[in-house]
């Protein structure tokens, strides 16, 4: 069989591997600053389903308080 044998599996496991993790390294900075919960927060906000249902929540907290508030002071 004339079959030619190459390093490119090799040479893609040997980069694969050596290669950092990107995605990974801003986590392990946040969590070395010791500032998970606003690296959390900024990244909920910079995602558009994210930042909706924040808003959604605060808006259903405040309604709720507000109704609450209003029972007290007789103007329901």
């Amino acid at each position: 069989m004339d079959a030619i044998m190459t390093h490119f599996d090799l040479d893609d496991a040997k980069a694969h591997g050596s290669r950092p993790w990107e995605g990974l390294s801003e986590i392990d900075q946040a969590i070395r600053d010791n500032r998970l919960m606003e690296y959390k927060i900024k990244k909920s906000w910079a995602d558009p389903w994210g930042r909706k249902l924040t808003i959604g929540v605060l808006v259903v907290i405040a309604a709720g308080f507000s109704y609450l508030a209003g029972g007290s002071f007789g103007l329901w």
